[in-house]
């Protein structure tokens, strides 16, 4: 194993951490009783909310509910997903969105967990916006659906730049994290008007960083 042992939901699966992840498994699969969420974007309104670890022990925990998972890096301006499960990154989205090969064959990567795969960012574009709303990056996530039951997106927050806006439109959720007594009220408010003003389809928010309720116990 490699850097994932960071991960909770590995390091330590009966902590009230993974099972509050494994809530959350739960919770999105009611939300999308109507209509099955396949593809999940989740983002955050802006930088430093650890949504990508959020996404991480997320995948980890679908992948242990033995559904297979693939994990996308699809923030091309600062990726992580690489770094957190200690693989290279030298291939993974983009090749895949500007080489026809790489959509029959996706430059997918063992991440140790079984049923969870994933994809990293690959080289940065100059141009991520574009790049996410292309009509090749509809092609992959096509591509990328018929290999797993549910594929997830990590994307850069959603005030700063407009890729998450631009690629929640070709997902069928997307997930918003919030950080407890870090993120602003005011950006969580304008995360949330520009994912609608986009029609996009906002699935729910997570609140990580939460201090632990002792009066539950061990509960």
């Amino acid at each position: 194993m490699t850097e994932q042992l960071d991960l909770i939901t590995l390091t330590d699966p009966r902590s009230p951490a993974a099972e509050a992840y494994r809530t959350l498994r739960t919770n999105l699969t009611f939300a999308a009783l109507d209509k099955p969420i396949e593809t999940l974007l989740v983002t955050s309104p802006a930088p430093g909310e650890d949504k990508s670890t959020v996404l991480a022990n997320l995948a980890v925990t679908m992948a242990q509910g033995e559904r297979n998972v693939i994990l996308v890096d699809a923030d091309l301006r600062r990726p992580s997903l690489h770094e957190i499960f200690g693989v290279a990154n030298e291939r993974g989205l983009t090749t895949m969105v500007v080489e026809e090969a790489a959509l029959d064959d996706p430059p997918l990567l063992d991440t140790g967990v079984d049923n969870l795969q994933l994809m990293p960012s690959g080289p940065l574009p100059p141009n991520p916006t574009d790049i996410l709303g292309s009509r090749r990056m509809e092609e992959a996530i096509a591509r990328l659906k018929t290999r797993a039951d549910v594929v997830l997106f990590d994307a850069p927050p959603v005030v700063a730049v407009t890729d998450a806006a631009v690629l929640g439109t070709k997902v069928d959720g997307v997930l918003l994290v919030v950080c407890a007594g870090r993120t602003r009220r005011e950006h969580t408010q304008r995360a949330r008007e520009l994912l609608e003003r986009g029609h996009v389809r906002i699935v729910g928010a997570v609140l990580n960083n939460a201090p632990r309720d002792v009066a539950l116990g061990g509960y």
